[in-house]
């Protein structure tokens, strides 16, 4: 890889970082005082914060605008991702609906056609819905007949939404509106005459940074204003539950989730759609492992969960006598961690991830097994979606050089083959992925994969890249991504360890990197990169650090405590103050995995002693920073990035750049155009080429 001319020393040293006043801010935490001394930037919207904005922005330009790649990067990488993607099918009543990308376009356009040959017709096209791309959609679900989508509109990246009902056959929408909902589906009821969905109150005032509490769930009836919907369920004894709402297939009942904050555990419950009056049959009243409902044969109901098997298992539990001893296992607990289960023609189909990779079993609806189901190659196999009584299902397959692509399964004969490839505008063949495993500070296995340009020399020089993020049960499968293709394309090496907190070998896997045991994240992703060195892939110089969100702590908190070990960290939209990441929006739902700060006097020590914004020494010497975060990010609140940029800057030594990239219009990730994730992507190649350590 050619190295660009290089922000040199005394450049660097010259950056005049935006005047970021402090102020006398104090918060005492079971007796230890705390500084805050940033606390004005939460207040995101004051002239004060814009200011600070558009100087951060400006000096942020100065430097990646001058890098010479920058524009053949971004030549290159608009190659790269120019190639149509599709989703796979789902069928509803006679109609197929799917997402289509022609390559370049900033949101997927929603297609349905009439039988799987049929002619393809548009449904939604978010792209015409705003000039800039910023309009996504948010959700969508179909009736059972697939005469109607409900769908919700999100604008620049806000996790708000609002949804519509469209007529699939004319292509209009009705008059139906559902405003202020969030983290939410929408099911509908097997008549199609309305939907159930999730929602909070109206926020009184700053509805992009007001805590959100007492998730609902509602139903809507078609052709009725909001004003009339009807509240189904909610719990007002707990604040902190979020809520989830499924029709079964059959149309009889609708399963209700309850999950304390982020937690994957949760509670179960059966409501009666055919007698509504009649009680609500729990399944479990306590949240103390997962339940996901797969399939019913009347009272009968197939059930994912991980009570006494961390690694997940399927058992059979009927309505009539749903007491736990009368529940019977249909798959057992396996070595491996089963990710997710479907019901198909009589048939089970377990994905399971085997050292986070896909391996498919499939087996009778009894739970006699079948074989297993034969993959293209080593990766991630997605989908496998549809009614128990389909003779078809359809799943997306990709890995580190192979886009997404759709195969058919039929269900008769078990034979999958391609249904829609991708042209691809490189050779695959001139790169490899191999999977390590390596040893962590406390002597735990953990895997990592390695993907590169066939004929990588050892040598301890190349340019490396090295993502992860480990939390909330977030399993790092192989993927392809355009963006990491142009880095091994460019001669870096990509590397993604699968750390603890995540979830590839299930809920004892993901515990393990929670609470008072989260520096094992910490632990482990550090290991890697000494791992990468010991093996003489990179040196520290040559090694940068990515991660998003929960990703983009865990990368901070590796550079504070191992300034030393790397050359460049790229923390994205990272929750970064861990003393207050609760006040804001949804954070105080991260508390299942990372403590309260507040309420408990060990996890406020714990928090405290790797938090990024209070862990930045005087005097240190910081790798190269790109910071990068969004104004309308309103799942991790902006101002997490503001604190720790201000700071940073505050405390910085030596030649390395400290910088913050503010999107505008834009959110914490999903619906994001292309157009700007693409202008994120180069903007931070071009500051890793850029910067003095590489």
């Amino acid at each position: 890889m050619k190295t660009a001319t290089a922000i040199s020393p005394s450049a660097s040293e010259q950056l005049r970082y935006p005047t970021a006043r402090t102020v006398e801010q104090i918060d005492d935490y079971f007796g230890t005082k705390v500084s805050d001394p940033y606390r004005w930037m939460e207040d995101v919207d004051s002239p004060e914060v814009a200011a600070w904005i558009e100087e951060e922005n400006k000096l942020t330009r100065s430097v990646l605008d001058a890098v010479p790649q920058r524009a053949q990067m971004h030549a290159r990488l608009m190659e790269l991702i120019d190639f149509e993607r599709y989703t796979a099918p789902r069928r509803r009543g006679t109609r197929y609906f799917y997402s289509h990308n022609t390559g370049l376009q900033n949101q997927n356009v929603v297609y349905w056609t009439e039988g799987l040959g049929g002619e393809p017709n548009v449904l939604l096209d978010p792209n015409t819905m705003s000039a800039d791309g910023t309009v996504a959609l948010g959700g969508l679900s179909f009736s059972d007949d697939g005469a109607f989508a409900a769908y919700a509109i999100a604008d620049a990246g806000s996790d708000w939404m609002k949804w519509y009902v469209r007529d699939v056959s004319t292509g209009r929408d009705l008059p139906d509106v559902v405003a202020w909902s969030k983290f939410s589906s929408a099911s509908w009821l097997k008549d199609g005459s309305g939907f159930f969905y999730q929602g909070y109150d109206a926020p009184e005032a700053e509805e992009l940074k007001a805590t959100n509490y007492f998730h609902k769930i509602f139903f809507h009836k078609l052709g009725t204003p909001q004003s009339e919907d009807r509240l189904v369920f909610d719990r007002p004894d707990d604040k902190e539950l979020n809520l989830g709402a499924a029709v079964s297939d059959d149309g009889r009942y609708l399963m209700i989730y309850q999950a304390k904050g982020s937690s994957p555990k949760n509670e179960l419950a059966v409501m009666d759609l055919a007698h509504p009056d009649a009680p609500i049959v729990s399944i479990s009243k306590v949240a103390d492992a997962i339940y996901s409902p797969i399939d019913n044969d009347g009272t009968l109901f197939w059930i994912h969960t991980t009570l006494d098997a961390p690694n997940g298992r399927v058992v059979a539990v009927d309505l009539a006598q749903p007491a736990r001893e009368h529940w019977k296992t249909v798959i057992p607990e396996s070595k491996n961690h089963l990710d997710s289960v479907s019901l198909i023609d009589d048939t089970l189909i377990a994905n399971y991830l085997a050292d986070a990779q896909s391996h498919i079993e499939l087996y009778t609806r009894g739970g006699a097994p079948l074989g297993p189901l034969k993959l293209p190659a080593i990766g991630t196999a997605t989908g496998f979606g549809g009614k128990r009584s389909d003779t078809e299902t359809f799943f997306v397959f990709t890995n580190f050089t192979t886009p997404a692509t759709n195969y058919r399964l039929d269900m008769k004969t078990m034979q999958s083959a391609p249904y829609r490839e991708p042209k691809l505008r490189f050779d695959p063949t001139l790169y490899q992925t191999d999977q390590v495993f390596y040893t962590s500070k406390d002597g735990t296995r953990v895997p990592m994969f390695l993907s590169y340009k066939k004929g990588l020399k050892l040598d301890g020089n190349n340019l490396t890249l090295l993502y992860g993020y480990g939390g909330f049960s977030v399993s790092l499968q192989p993927e392809f991504s355009s963006a990491h293709l142009l880095w091994m394309e460019m001669g870096g090496l990509y590397a993604q360890p699968s750390l603890r907190g995540g979830g590839e070998y299930g809920e004892a896997w993901h515990q393990s990197g929670t609470k008072l045991k989260k520096q094992n994240v910490f632990d482990d992703f550090i290991a890697a990169a000494e791992w990468l060195i010991e093996n003489k892939y990179t040196s520290p110089k040559r090694l940068a650090i990515s991660g998003a969100s929960n990703g983009g702590l865990l990368v901070a908190a590796c550079e504070l405590q191992r300034p030393g070990l790397f050359g460049a960290v790229l923390p994205s939209v990272g929750v970064l103050d861990m003393l207050r990441f609760d006040k804001f929006t949804i954070g105080w739902a991260w508390k299942t995995d990372y403590g309260s700060p507040s309420e408990n006097e060990q996890e406020f020590r714990a928090l405290y002693r790797y938090s990024p914004l209070h862990n930045l020494k005087p005097g240190t010497a910081y790798p190269s920073t790109l910071i990068t975060t969004a104004d309308h990010d309103d799942r991790v609140f902006p101002a997490h990035s503001f604190k720790f940029a201000a700071a940073l800057q505050a405390v910085q030594t030596g030649p390395n750049p400290i910088l913050i990239r503010i999107e505008t219009r834009a959110g914490h990730g999903a619906g994001t155009p292309l157009s700007k994730r693409i202008e994120a992507v180069i903007d931070q190649y071009a500051f890793l080429l850029a910067t003095p350590s590489f």
